[in-house]
């Protein structure tokens, strides 16, 4: 099957949840003997990195990007609130990146064209125009719903209010545009239910955040009563959700354990944060490799306050056998078990009882990890997905075409 992959970004090198998602998908189509092209948009925030890109990638991917201006321009702004526009979206409309799109259907025959967020629809029509290809939306989220909680979070403000149109406006771009395609490959079973109740007829497949289990769990030593965080801090939920770490959560916790030690890190790190550290709280940013820097802490916590879709921090976690604290919305769109592959905690008071928990009695979170490496396993490895997913290709290509 070939496969033209089109990206809201550069899925390589992946840095955040959204480019590992995009990125392992790449990895299991070629593994299984698909043919894959990727065209990733670059960005200001996300910007293309050639001299980043691994050889074999390039070769295998062939891939590429198109420049486009995502700042926030007020008068673009403006007149898409007046006229009820999702401004998330038009941000993305492009005529070089129409054009590119064009002239690779025109010069290539594709199977599928598997487009990587609800904000490239706008694309769709000369995707139709130009191929007879199968279009697959692959649904990070429910894009308006990490916006409207992210409204709701603020005091009553202009912000506030502008935030909550913008939400209403891609509510209502979700809903319209969701039949566009062929089908949708969602990441999360709620956001699966989500689409279904709101109209979705399309076929539809769970297809969430996949980890690569060739490795084996690495034995290291383990720094007791040590807790990270690690996430892309230019995405508010990030943020929102760590300075209620910090300001809510970790007091309780130093309380009851002294000893106990917060680490803290990821890309775009905001100066307030940085300035948090101190003997038992360590903000480092952005880290050069993510797996080397989970590997020997403890517990894995993730305060998420608001977002949708699936947090693939979690999933990498749980991989490593690392034992995850986790809020409810955290841990939304995870087949788990409170108690037995992961802890949940939606106060601070629960997140440091759970934690103390984990402090006094080491085996409680060794048990817990060994218990999500087999989750992962089970339903999240590259392989059994990615056949997931082309399950639901073979589904809405013509027979003529496979």
């Amino acid at each position: 099957m070939k496969i033209l992959q089109l990206c809201n970004k550069p899925p390589f090198p992946p840095v955040d949840g959204g480019t590992l998602a995009m990125h392992r998908i790449t990895e299991g189509l070629l593994a299984a003997g698909h043919e894959v092209k990727v065209l990733a948009v670059s960005t200001n925030k996300h910007p293309f990195r050639a001299d980043a890109i691994d050889e074999e990638y390039r070769q295998k991917t062939r891939v590429e990007s198109v420049y486009i201006d995502l700042k926030v321009k007020p008068v673009d702004a403006g007149v898409a609130l007046l006229c009820g526009d999702s401004y998330n979206v038009k941000r993305y409309e492009s005529r070089a990146m129409e054009r590119r799109i064009a002239q690779l259907l025109e010069e290539e025959s594709f199977d599928v064209v598997q487009v990587e967020s609800i904000f490239l629809t706008p694309y769709v029509p000369v995707i139709r125009s130009r191929s007879d290809a199968s279009i697959v939306l692959r649904a990070h989220n429910v894009e308006h719903q990490i916006w409207r909680q992210n409204a709701l979070q603020l005091r009553p403000s202009m912000k506030r209010w502008y935030m909550k149109k913008l939400a209403l406006a891609l509510r209502m771009y979700e809903l319209e545009h969701i039949n566009d395609f062929d089908a949708v490959a969602c990441i999360s079973p709620l956001d699966a239910d989500y689409f279904k109740n709101n109209g979705c007829r399309r076929p539809m497949a769970v297809v969430p955040f996949a980890v690569d289990l060739q490795d084996e769990v690495l034995e290291t030593e383990i720094e007791k009563g040590s807790v990270y965080h690690l996430g892309a801090m230019d995405w508010i939920p990030n943020v929102d959700s760590v300075r209620w770490l910090l300001d809510e959560v970790w007091p309780r916790v130093a309380e009851k354990s002294p000893g106990a030690k917060l680490y803290l890190a990821g890309r775009s790190m905001p100066d307030e944060l940085l300035q948090r550290c101190s003997t038992n709280v360590i903000v480092e940013g952005e880290v050069a490799d993510a797996h080397e820097y989970m590997r020997g802490k403890q517990i894995n916590i993730v305060p998420l306050l608001s977002g949708s879709g699936i947090r693939v921090k979690i999933v990498e976690a749980m991989s490593m056998g690392q034992c995850v604290v986790s809020t409810t919305v955290g841990a939304n769109g995870i087949d788990y078990t409170d108690g037995e592959n992961i802890l949940i905690a939606d106060t601070p008071d629960e997140m440091a009882r759970q934690l103390k928990r984990c402090f006094d009695d080491p085996t409680l979170p060794r048990r817990i990890g060994q218990a999500g490496r087999r989750l992962v396993e089970q339903h999240y490895s590259n392989a059994v997905l990615t056949q997931r997913l082309v399950q639901l290709y073979e589904r809405i290509i013509p027979p003529t075409m496979q």
